[in-house]
């Protein structure tokens, strides 16, 4: 009886022993030091990689998409859709999860896309404007029109082969903050015509935000819509 006591005693023991330990080394030595480590060293990113303006306040990250939309004439309807302020570079659709779900304007409560096929709705293996309404084909087909309208200009004319992918569809997120050049030059007409600029500032702003591939060879060029869109305001604003 008393070795089972002792027995028992002993496990108890080296049971609270290893609580500890792993409480110490796991809860508190290794957070303790990833956090150090991350702030030492990747510390914009640790902390949200935010993006200030340049009065330095945060208005956003550079890892989530924002919309530029004008207000709406009633905030207390849900179904009223939100037209976009055409003086800003605009980001690609943000619908990655469908109609229906809580992400449909850059949210970040959920994130994801719509698994659906490239052909989704399509009729004999191509996408024409009797595809049926809520599928992807008739998705893009609407918002490849709605890109050409909002961003022909007097004097220049969206073409519909000059129309990029990323233009008309979602990321794999719905989060992307980034568009491709080809789309920033797309708009480059429309924002200068609305805020009263020359082109070829606007083509060199556009420029001059373009990011390369990471480390000369991963991924695509991008734009990251947030940063182009602050150098816009302190362009208009000087």
């Amino acid at each position: 009886m008393n070795n089972s006591v002792a027995n028992t005693a002993r496990l108890i023991g080296a049971g609270l022993r290893a609580l500890l330990v792993l409480t110490i080394v796991c809860g508190v030595l290794y957070p303790l030091t990833v956090t150090g480590i991350a702030q030492a060293l990747f510390n914009d990113q640790a902390n949200g990689s935010e993006i200030k303006d340049k009065s330095g306040n945060v208005v956003g990250s550079s890892l989530i998409g924002q919309t530029y939309n004008l207000p709406k004439q009633n905030p207390d309807d849900a179904e009223e859709a939100a037209e976009p302020d055409l003086k800003w570079f605009q980001p690609r659709p943000s619908n990655g999860l469908g109609a229906n779900s809580v992400n449909t304007q850059y949210s970040i409560i959920l994130s994801g896309a719509t698994n659906r096929s490239g052909d989704n709705g399509a009729i004999d293996g191509k996408c024409t404007k009797d595809a049926d309404e809520g599928n992807l084909c008739a998705q893009v087909i609407a918002a490849k029109d709605a890109v050409i309208a909002d961003n022909s200009t007097a004097g220049y004319k969206v073409k519909p082969e000059d129309v990029p992918a990323d233009a008309v569809t979602s990321s794999g997120s719905g989060l992307d903050p980034n568009i491709s050049p080809e789309y920033a030059g797309l708009q480059v007409h429309r924002v200068a015509e609305k805020n009263g600029l020359d082109v070829k500032q606007v083509e060199k702003l556009v420029a001059d935000h373009t990011q390369g591939r990471t480390l000369g060879f991963m991924g695509e060029p991008r734009v990251n819509v947030l940063e182009l869109n602050i150098a816009l305001r302190a362009l208009t604003e000087n």
